[in-house]
């Protein structure tokens, strides 16, 4: 029997969407004010959801104060009150779209996370803007 474990958690930080290799035009053209030289910041909501069998001793899928840890070491401390941009390693060559953000953060994730453990997670950008990965 599988059951899935989620944890929330949320972030601020700054970026700006572009390309390097485009002309500022060409970077308006396609990400608009999102393209602003001088950034701009979101107060992103995460979920993280994990998958996987009870185990028959603890009861748990994973405890939840291991995922809460994680989270907050992998991603919390990574990206909180950052410019994901100029701060964050995993953005100095990947423009830090919602989708690009959301597939760093599984992958931190899903490093620290048994192998038999299932996860999915879902970023929210602004209350009606999100994104969703499970590693494919």
């Amino acid at each position: 029997m599988k059951v899935t474990v989620s944890r929330k958690a949320h972030f601020n930080a700054a970026h700006r969407l572009y390309r390097k290799d485009w002309s500022h035009e060409k970077n308006d053209e396609v990400f608009g004010k999102c393209n602003n030289p001088n950034f701009h910041g979101h107060n992103y909501e995460l979920i993280a959801s994990v998958t996987g069998e009870i185990d028959s001793e603890t009861g748990y899928v994973i405890d939840i104060k291991v995922l809460k840890d994680i989270i907050k070491s992998e991603v919390e401390d990574a990206f909180d009150h950052k410019n994901l941009n100029v701060e964050v390693p995993e953005f100095a060559d990947l423009n830090p779209t919602a989708e690009n953000i959301v597939v760093v953060i599984y992958n931190k994730l899903k490093a620290k996370l048994d192998a038999n453990l299932e996860l999915e997670v879902t970023l929210y950008e602004t209350p009606r803007n999100f994104v969703k990965y499970s590693g494919e």
